[in-house]
């Protein structure tokens, strides 16, 4: 029955459940603080997977400590902290998020994309693209949840699981990594508050706990009291809500914060802001100031004309991320640029090639185009200066470019044409 609390869950975690836990988990992933890696976990892989069923269930598992450390953060001025467990708690923690997911996937509503099977960040955008020229625009609540994995309460957390989730053996251990240690620079902390971010089950837990506190309470007691129709978009912690009317939005707005203080959330006061999105042809006959533009999963939203003169959404690469892709290609060139030449073409080429299988889009080739010539740039400029001899002039970095050419740019999500 939808919706009912499951009291039998944990009798799914058997060695083959582990075993594909084990399967699904990443294996080239940083170590926790065992030291241990997947190549040691595998060498003894059944005797592991037994001994990970038995105390699980028996209610002897001890989670071990997160190692934290920190990587950068937008301009680079500021850092993210991560939680990086031990590899044979990460195949626990699927196990565990394998069993929870398939219950709540058939509660959760369209709106969320993030962490979900068959769901990603580019659909979430396409989403918000389609709603946006169906409605002709309108207003966009940009919204920043405040340290959201640093501040996730543990008892609401915890309240919101029993609803659905009554197996004693599956709430222990997520109490149990709740409560597990920090490791940061060798001191030993115990946070009353929060998830860590990189842990297997974090993301799982993060889109239950914003289940309740926004999805479903904009579906059921927010957009019936609109006076015209708003659509809400979310990936994990990141979210906008577009709106037709400007005072429906303002209501949310004034409301918002209250909603996410009840279950210890807070919004950024900087960062959540109100955004004119309506169509420019609309703007103009309305007087109003031409649209704005907001960011998304590190894309910025804009209008613009399709090939066939109509207004549509489009998005591309974000200022803040393309600064920070840059600057990434700018020291891997600094720390690398002794390394023999074809080591370093095969590093720049997955970083190309990464970067455009996500922000490879159809109106983002513009910005696909600059990075790769910024690139070659960069690359020219740091095997300039690996001696004082080492000048390297355009015309020989051409012709270095025909022996080790950098992926041309490509659109690889293709949609709002």
């Amino acid at each position: 029955m939808p919706g009912a609390g499951l009291t039998t869950l944990a009798h799914h975690i058997d060695v083959d459940w582990l075993r594909e836990a084990y399967r699904r988990t990443r294996k080239s992933g940083a170590r926790g603080v065992d030291g241990q890696g997947a190549e040691q976990f595998a060498e003894h892989l059944e005797d592991n997977l037994l001994a990970l069923r038995d105390q699980a269930k028996s209610g002897t598992y001890r989670a071990p400590a997160v190692r934290r450390v920190h990587i950068p953060k937008g301009d680079g001025t500021q850092t993210r902290p991560i939680g990086i467990p031990t590899f044979a708690d990460k195949v626990l923690q699927r196990a565990v998020a394998m069993v929870i997911g398939a219950v709540y996937e058939t509660s959760f509503l369209d709106v969320s994309y993030g962490f979900r099977p068959g769901r990603s960040a580019h659909q979430a955008c396409e989403a918000l693209q389609n709603a946006a020229v169906r409605m002709g625009g309108g207003w966009v609540l940009e919204v920043d949840i405040k340290r959201f994995f640093d501040t996730l309460d543990h008892g609401h957390l915890q309240q919101i699981l029993r609803r659905r989730i009554r197996d004693g053996v599956l709430l222990r251990l997520i109490g149990k990594w709740l409560n597990a240690g920090v490791l940061e620079g060798g001191v030993l902390s115990y946070p009353e508050e929060g998830t860590p971010q990189g842990g297997v089950i974090s993301p799982l837990l993060a889109n239950i706990y914003l289940h309740e506190v926004l999805d479903e309470w904009f579906a059921r007691e927010v957009q019936p009291r609109l006076r015209d129709r708003a659509v809400l978009v979310r990936y994990a912690d990141d979210f906008v809500i577009l709106f037709v009317r400007k005072d429906d939005a303002m209501r949310v707005l004034d409301i918002l914060p209250k909603r996410f203080a009840k279950y210890g959330l807070a919004l950024h006061p900087d960062k959540t802001r109100l955004v004119p999105f309506c169509r420019p042809d609309r703007a103009a006959l309305r007087g109003e100031d031409g649209p704005g533009t907001f960011d998304l999963l590190g894309f910025t939203h804009y209008w613009g004309l399709s090939r066939k003169g109509k207004w549509v959404v489009k998005q591309r690469t974000a200022n803040d991320r393309f600064s920070r892709t840059l600057r990434r290609i700018r020291e891997w060139c600094r720390v690398h640029r002794h390394a023999p030449l074809k080591a370093q073409h095969l590093g720049l080429v997955r970083k190309l090639d990464g970067h455009y299988a996500y922000f490879g889009i159809t109106s983002n080739f513009e910005a696909l185009h600059r990075l790769w010539h910024e690139t070659k740039a960069i690359w020219r400029k740091w095997l300039s200066r690996r001696s004082a001899k080492a000048f390297l002039s355009w015309p020989a970095m051409h012709r270095l470019l025909e022996r080790f050419p950098l992926p041309s740019p490509r659109i690889v999500h293709r949609y709002g044409t």
